[in-house]
Parts: C-alpha cells; structure tokens; sequence
C-alpha cells in the first residue's frame, strides 16, 4: 500500500476550484500522465459518475483506467476511486477558504492488483508504488500554474 499528500494555495475562489476538479475531464490540462477522459455512465460531477481515463504507460502505449466519483460535498470535498487500471486507488481533492485563496490537499493511497500483486505483498513493488503515488499528488503544483493563469471570474 503507498499513501501520499500535497497541497497547495491556490489564489483563487474555492467554489471556481471545486467546480474545475469536479470535472474530470480538466485532468488532461494539469496531470502530465493522462491523455484523455471521457464521462461513460452516470450524470456528470455527481456521485456515481464514471469516467473513462487514458493514462500513459511506461512503454508509450495509453492504459484505460476507470475513475468513480464516491462523494462530494460543494465547495470543500471530492472523493473519488479508480475502479480499474494496475492499482486500485482512493483518493480525494480536500479544500478550505483562506483569506488569499482556497487551501487545496490532494490525498491518495493505491493497492497494486493484477497478476503482480504478489510481488507487492513480498515487498518488492512498494517502492516503485509509493513513488508513483507521491509524484501523481505533487502534479497538484501544475493545477496551481493551470488556474492562476487563467482570468478569475
């Protein structure tokens, strides 16, 4: 199991961001790693929601992986789960009011599965895991970038 965590101050209102991480779709301009995203079953931004993702491989090749909203609370919390792709993963975007901005956490652990899910419980993978885990957070930083550049409304 890998955890990890970042956050950032964005200067901007916590109900623009909430809106922009609501959708899923936006992952493309701020995760270096995702290629395309696609809503497939359930009303969008709601709990429930299915999304479709391509994420790059390791070889070039684009990997599905499945992305489910499992709870929002407007304004301050989106929570999701990755239903498929070579680790389940849990995670949410965590934000808070700040007098300059919305404080934005990006929280997530993942459990490596498939036919390698072995080598995780004999200890071999978890570094590799953790490593993952830890940059796809810390790509919180290209969010900051991606909605400070754009005019606030």
């Amino acid at each position: 199991m890998a955890i990890a965590e970042h956050e950032v101050l964005i200067e901007r209102d916590a109900m623009a961001v909430y809106q922009y991480l609501l959708d899923p779709t936006n992952l493309p301009a701020w995760r270096n790693d995702v290629r395309s995203v696609n809503l497939v079953r359930g009303p969008a931004g709601s709990k429930g929601a299915v999304y479709r993702k391509m994420v790059a491989g390791r070889s070039g090749l684009s990997i599905p992986a499945e992305l489910e909203i499992t709870n929002v609370r407007p304004g301050a919390e989106i929570e999701f789960h990755i239903v498929s792709g070579p680790a389940t993963r849990w995670g949410g975007y965590y934000l808070s009011s700040e007098e300059t901005g919305t404080r934005v956490r990006f929280a997530m652990e993942a459990e490596r599965q498939g036919r390698f899910s072995f080598l995780s419980r004999l200890g071999l993978l978890d570094g590799m895991l953790q490593r993952r885990v830890s940059s796809d957070v810390a790509q919180l930083e290209r969010l900051k970038d991606v909605l400070e550049l754009q005019p606030a409304v």
